[in-house]
């Protein structure tokens, strides 16, 4: 196993990694800097676009482009001329929460956090947008909302509350998109206090970054680690396995300078995870 920093640029909140299995090419966020980056390895083009107001999460689109998770809703984004318009707004629109992490199911719904802006009272959700562009709420009491993911067999769906150092397990129904039976999966505490960006691999394997721990778990569906990674900084932010293969674990990181500390050298850099013996599974694209 190897851990290599890319030669990317650096993101002040580093978030959402999606690989698109279509376009060999992997799409991530900057939180603070308001931008979708993409990244092709295989050419090394690096490009981005603007969005409006702090980015929570991000799809690609089935239709093309992409859609993005901001604090009032769902937009769409235009590859070609860099748009952002309203698809589906959140009702009502809460002024103390903002949406946060965001992945597709396989029927194509965009599942997503809401978190409360200063990540202290439980005011957020989980909510899935339909393939109609209906937004429906999956459940409520959550803090800070990260690290939504699926097992292989589709049958349970993980979210975290971070600042409750905490990994739920959900049952999760396919054909209707119903996650029902919130249950604890895994405590944090021992790792580092945040939960955060997570993924599964093709064995059902959770792999989730904890940010201020600084170390990327594989942790079994048992719910037991198998694999604590220690990575070059103490802020991994996620983690998204990519390439041809998908055997490759593209983690991005934080720069603490917005919270008034100093960066250590390799913080809010983006790195790559080699070696690790291990497949993930394709990300569906948004199907509304």
């Amino acid at each position: 196993m190897r851990i290599t920093q890319l030669e990317l640029p650096k993101c002040q909140v580093g978030e959402g990694p999606v690989w698109d299995v279509e376009e060999q090419a992997l799409y991530y966020i900057d939180i603070l800097d308001k931008r979708v980056m993409r990244w092709d390895p295989a050419s090394g083009d690096h490009c981005g676009w603007d969005v409006p107001d702090l980015i929570g999460s991000m799809a690609v689109r089935k239709e093309g482009g992409a859609i993005v998770a901001l604090p009032d809703g769902i937009h769409t984004l235009d590859f070609t001329s860099g748009a952002v318009a309203p698809l589906a707004i959140m009702d009502p629109v809460n002024p103390d929460t903002q949406l946060a992490d965001g992945k597709v199911d396989r029927r194509g719904r965009f599942v997503f956090g809401a978190s409360h802006r200063q990540a202290k009272e439980p005011v957020g959700g989980v909510y899935s947008l339909d393939t109609d562009g209906t937004i429906n709420r999956l459940d409520h009491d959550v803090i800070l909302g990260n690290g939504p993911c699926w097992s292989p067999d589709n049958t349970t769906f993980y979210h975290a509350d971070s600042m409750r150092h905490m990994i739920y397990a959900y049952d999760y129904d396919l054909e209707t998109g119903a996650a029902s039976n919130r249950r604890p999966f895994f405590d944090t505490s021992a790792y580092g206090p945040i939960p955060d960006g997570a993924t599964v691999d093709t064995d059902g394997n959770l792999w989730t970054a904890i940010c201020e721990g600084g170390v990327v778990l594989q942790i079994s569906p048992e719910g037991e680690v198998k694999r604590e990674i220690e990575m070059p900084t103490r802020l991994p932010a996620s983690c998204m396995f990519f390439g041809p293969d998908l055997d490759r674990l593209f983690v991005p990181s934080i720069d603490p300078s917005f919270l008034g500390r100093d960066p250590a050298p390799a913080d809010g850099a983006c790195f790559v995870i080699d070696g690790l013996g291990v497949r993930g599974l394709p990300e569906p694209r948004y199907n509304g």
